[in-house]
C-alpha cells in the first residue's frame, strides 16, 4: 500500500496549496449537493453528506460554503437535481486498474472527457465491472508521523473504530469503515494527532509494483488529466511506486 498512500497525501498538499482552490471547492460543494438532495441535510442521519462534509473541512473549505451546498441540496434547487454518479474503469500502463467517480448533469460529454484523458496520457477505457471488483470503499484517514507515537496513534484510532493502522513513509494510514470515518477522525484530532486528510474512497485490495520512473510518471500524468477533468471527483488506481520515485515524479 506505500505508493498508494503516499500519493493520497501528496495529492492532498497539493491540492491544498493549488491555484485552482476554486474548482476543487467547486468539486467538495457539488458532492455535498449531491448528497444532501440524496439522503437529506441531516448529517448524523446521511452517511454520505458526513463523509462530503469531513472531507471538504480536510480540504480547509469554509464553514459558509459547506452550509450553502448543504442548503442547495436539500431545496429544490435545479443544480442538485440536474446531477447524477456514474463510474468509469479503465486501465493505465502496466495494466494498473483504475477507477474514475464523477458528478455529471451530461452523461455524453462526460464519458467524452474520460476517454479522451484516458487515450491521451497512454491508458484505456473499460467496460463497467472490468476493474470496479479490485477496490472496497473505506475510509481513510493521513496522521503525520512526525512527531507522533505509533502505539498512541493505534489505541486512539483503536478505540474510535478504525480497523487498521500502517506506517507508511511520512504517514500513519488509518482505515476505517465508513461510518467510523467522522468519528475516528475526531478522536484522532482530539488525541492531539496532525490529521494531514480524511477520504471515503476505493481503497485497492491489491496492487500493482511500479519501480521505473517513466512508466510510474505516466502513471501519475494519467490520474492528474483525470482528475483535472471538470465532472471528475476522485480517481483511485492500484498501483504501488516506492515513495522516492513517487516524490521524484510529483515534482
Amino acid at each position: 500500500m506505500s505508493g498508494h498512500s503516499k500519493w493520497s497525501s501528496i495529492k492532498h498538499k497539493k491540492g491544498a496549496a493549488d491555484a485552482k482552490r476554486g474548482q476543487l471547492f467547486s468539486k467538495l460543494s457539488r458532492a455535498i449537493i449531491v448528497a444532501a438532495k440524496e439522503g437529506g441535510p441531516d448529517p448524523s442521519g446521511n452517511l454520505a453528506l458526513q463523509n462530503a462534509i469531513e472531507k471538504a473541512r480536510s480540504y480547509s473549505m469554509p464553514k459558509d460554503n459547506i452550509d450553502r451546498a448543504i442548503a442547495k441540496g436539500s431545496g429544490a434547487d435545479a443544480e442538485a437535481a440536474s446531477f447524477e454518479t456514474v463510474v468509469y474503469e479503465g486501465y493505465g500502463p502496466e495494466g494498473v486498474a483504475v477507477l474514475v467517480e464523477a458528478l455529471t448533469d451530461n452523461r455524453n460529454r462526460t464519458a467524452s472527457e474520460v476517454r479522451h484523458a484516458f487515450t491521451k496520457h497512454g491508458g484505456n477505457l473499460g467496460t463497467t465491472g472490468a476493474v470496479a471488483w479490485q477496490f472496497e470503499r473505506r475510509g481513510v484517514v493521513l496522521v503525520a508521523a512526525d512527531g507522533a507515537d505509533e502505539d498512541g496513534v493505534l489505541i486512539v484510532a483503536a478505540e474510535a473504530g478504525a480497523d487498521d493502522v500502517v506506517l507508511d513513509g511520512s504517514s500513519f494510514m488509518v482505515t476505517t469503515t465508513p461510518e467510523s470515518l467522522a468519528g475516528v477522525r475526531r478522536a484522532l484530532e482530539e488525541g492531539g494527532f496532525s490529521v494531514e486528510s480524511v477520504d471515503l474512497a476505493m481503497v485497492p485490495k491489491t496492487t500493482v509494483a511500479v519501480s521505473d520512473e517513466s512508466v510510474a510518471r505516466r502513471i501519475v500524468r494519467l490520474v492528474e488529466g483525470l482528475e483535472e477533468t471538470e465532472d471528475v471527483q476522485d480517481v483511485y488506481a492500484n498501483f504501488d511506486i516506492p515513495e522516492a520515485v513517487l516524490e521524484a515524479v510529483a515534482s
